[in-house]
């Protein structure tokens, strides 16, 4: 819960001050968000920025936040992020 916090907080002291959001990071609901890269992937952006993960093949060890349900894409503060599974 703490981390959830602080993250909030600092994503909102960065919007305050500085455009730290990349275009292809910024949302406006959870919808807009996938998952980048296509395999274990470590972050998330814009659909509009997808990667292109036609022919990629992918392993299925467990290896992202996100693989096996670990955590999921939300739209915070204008931001396509990865948050935990609780």
């Amino acid at each position: 819960m703490k981390q959830k916090v602080m993250i909030g907080l600092l994503l909102s002291i960065c919007v305050l001050f500085i455009s730290c959001t990349s275009a292809a990071e910024q949302c406006s609901v959870d919808a807009d968000c996938v998952p980048a890269p296509c395999c274990h992937p470590t972050g998330a952006v814009n659909k509009a920025d997808a990667p292109d993960c036609s022919g990629v093949l992918c392993t299925a060890v467990c290896e992202g936040p996100l693989d096996c349900g670990a955590g999921e894409i939300k739209c915070m503060s204008n931001r396509c992020t990865i948050v935990p599974v609780q």
